[in-house]
């Protein structure tokens, strides 16, 4: 029987958690001479708190027993309440006429997708510009702690830690316990955020903008306090260090943690951290020989501007110092085909992830392999170890489940699109970077443009299409259907 009480329960938890961040921010507006955003971020941090002590008070006794329906019914509920509830600063401080645009913003930053509908940033009060990044920062640990922790609630073993992610390491497990892996994922989380922003400081950007920036760009989420994105800052240096923290960002937490650790051997032995490594310096090296003899572009530049971009796009950050779109159409092909690159698993980026990317590829090669040998048991190996079938028809599904997601949100938003001067190529622009949750798009929603003039209609749908593509695809679909509702 379908433990409803417990969903509850976790869900008023949440909101409890989520209400004390709007409380204890609401101070902050006094600390940077702020006070427009005070009052609505204290009322909301007061209507999130009430129905969440409800929510938990009146299920304290339900079984604690979490199934994997439960599991899914509360990552996916518990997403859908925390951005219904994150959107309300937004709605009582009138930053937003309607409350799609508001629901839209909050998805965006929750989700670390960065896609905008504010025109002009730097006239939000700087307290909900700040709520803002908060909420990418949140939602970027957030899908990092749904892999090493609600996973195993949902009965994944440590062994299969990775596999509703990608196939991965299995073998490198940060810690046997589950709480201390997460205590250690935010240790590196916090700690790294915390040298970026005072990296920043050091370099030019108040410390104002330094610490939104040093949140969204851990969580690569790409939101900023300016309209112009990181173009507003013409110190090659910040450009530098930003590149380089996107670039860790999109490394996967536990290699990350076996490199502080200086345990080489373990971070070499990541079949996907190469290839990420080898993947992003090629398309870097290949952009900047283009951007300096077909764009006129000094050699510096040339690297700067290939390097940002680039790792911008991988990561799914989505900061901008270039209108990628102007330089020529095979460029702006490559941007698009980038939009379903993601970086690595177990990072805060979204995408399809590397390792996926990995495993087809590998598997496409091998198929040649066995079509000579029909009779050889013909094995992937990912860092050494085996892919088990279960795993390959995993990585099968969801990349046709995807790509038929992305089918299927082209055609509807190409009719919701239909007054825009390229309302196509908008609508799957649209839809390959809120289903991958990286931000910048082409034709009409380039990186220069924002998604305001989008229809109510296709906000609500893209918001949806945000959620899908960050929570994996199947922790959505699997409420839709009919297996999830019957007894067993």
């Amino acid at each position: 029987m379908f433990n409803f009480r417990i969903v509850v329960n976790v869900i008023g938890a949440l909101l409890l958690m989520l209400g004390a961040f709007m409380l204890a921010l609401a101070p902050f507006g006094w600390i940077m001479n702020s006070t427009e955003g005070i009052f609505s971020l204290f009322l909301s941090g007061l209507l999130t708190i009430v129905p969440g002590f409800l929510f938990f008070w009146f299920t304290t006794k339900a079984d604690k027993s979490i199934r994997k329906k439960e599991g899914f019914a509360i990552v996916a509920l518990g997403w859908i309440f925390v951005s219904l509830f994150s959107s309300m600063p937004y709605h009582f401080s009138g930053v937003f006429d309607h409350p799609v645009d508001a629901f839209f913003e909050t998805v965006s930053g929750l989700t670390t997708t960065g896609a905008t509908v504010l025109e002009d940033i730097e006239s939000v009060p700087q307290l909900l510009l700040l709520w803002r990044s908060l909420t990418q920062w949140i939602g970027g640990m957030g899908i990092i702690v749904l892999t090493v922790a609600i996973l195993p609630l949902l009965g994944v073993g440590g062994a299969e830690l990775f596999v509703a992610e990608a196939p991965g390491p299995t073998s490198n497990k940060i810690h046997p316990r589950i709480r201390e892996t997460a205590k250690r994922l935010w240790y590196i989380y916090v700690g790294l955020t915390a040298i970026l922003v005072l990296a920043l400081s050091f370099v030019g950007m108040t410390v104002f903008d330094a610490i939104n920036h040093g949140l969204t760009t851990m969580a690569t989420g790409g939101f900023s306090t300016k309209t112009a994105s990181i173009a507003y800052y013409e110190q090659p240096l910040v450009h530098y260090i930003i590149t380089l923290f996107m670039f860790v960002a999109g490394v996967n937490y536990t290699v990350i943690y076996f490199g502080v650790k200086l345990r080489w051997k373990r971070v070499l032995k990541s079949d996907e951290f190469k290839t990420y490594v080898i993947g992003v310096i090629a398309l870097v090296l290949s952009l900047t020989l283009y951007l300096y003899f077909n764009e006129q572009y000094d050699l510096e530049r040339s690297f700067r501007t290939a390097s940002f971009q680039i790792v911008s796009i991988i990561t799914t950050t989505g900061y901008v110092t270039e209108d990628y779109t102007s330089w020529s159409p095979l460029i702006s092909l490559l941007f698009f085909c980038l939009l379903f690159s993601g970086a690595c698993a177990g990072s805060t980026s979204g995408g399809i992830k590397v390792i996926r990317h990995l495993v087809l590829f590998k598997n496409s090669l091998l198929e040649f392999k066995r079509l000579l040998h029909a009779k050889a048991l013909i094995r992937i190996k990912i860092d050494g170890n085996v892919v088990q079938p279960r795993v390959m028809t995993h990585i099968l599904v969801f990349l046709l489940l995807y790509l038929g997601t992305f089918v299927i949100g082209s055609l509807v938003m190409s009719t919701v699109l239909y007054d825009f001067d390229e309302p196509m190529l908008s609508a799957m622009g649209s839809v390959a970077t809120s289903l991958g949750n990286v931000g910048p798009s082409i034709a009409d929603l380039g990186p220069v443009d924002n998604f305001a003039a989008i229809p109510l209609a296709g906000k609500g749908f893209l918001s949806f299409l945000m959620l899908l593509g960050r929570l994996e695809i199947f922790t959505v679909l699997i409420l839709l259907t009919p297996y999830f509702y019957r007894t067993n």
